[in-house]
């Protein structure tokens, strides 16, 4: 089977970044932790929430790499003064991602009843004419 080449298809010039955007997503590791919801909360505003239960806000870090919104969490475990008789909370680390598109950023984050919601915008552009002219040789 021929692999379908966005970038090289002459009407597409300059898509060959959304090509590697696609084979970028579908890297992204399958592990359902932590479970997640998104929803869109308005015409150009998103939210992501994450159940993080057990996670405090230095347990968490969210950070913007390369048009990716990366969430990592990571417990302080002090198993010495804790026996635990059954443990049926997940407190590994886990670390999610989602590629955000062009214009679409975070507005903020908060944190409350063990559910963490990230707020993300997207900026209408305004729509440009613009006129080139042709040069005479």
């Amino acid at each position: 089977m021929t692999k379908l080449n966005i970038g090289a298809h002459p009407y597409l010039l300059g898509f060959d970044q959304l090509e590697r955007l696609v084979e970028r997503t579908a890297k992204a590791g399958t592990d359902g932790f932590p479970p997640y919801n998104i929803e869109q909360s308005a015409a150009d505003a998103f939210r992501i929430t994450l159940a993080v239960a057990g996670f405090s806000e230095d347990d968490l870090a969210i950070t913007m790499e390369d048009r990716a919104l990366v969430i990592r969490g990571r417990q302080s475990e002090d198993q010495a003064s804790r026996v635990f008789l059954h443990r049926g909370i997940a407190a590994r680390a886990f670390q999610r991602s989602f590629v955000l598109a062009e214009g679409v950023e975070v507005a903020g984050a908060s944190l409350e009843n063990g559910l963490l919601h990230i707020e993300l915008t997207r900026a209408q552009p305004d729509p440009v004419v613009q006129t080139i002219p042709i040069a005479r040789k």
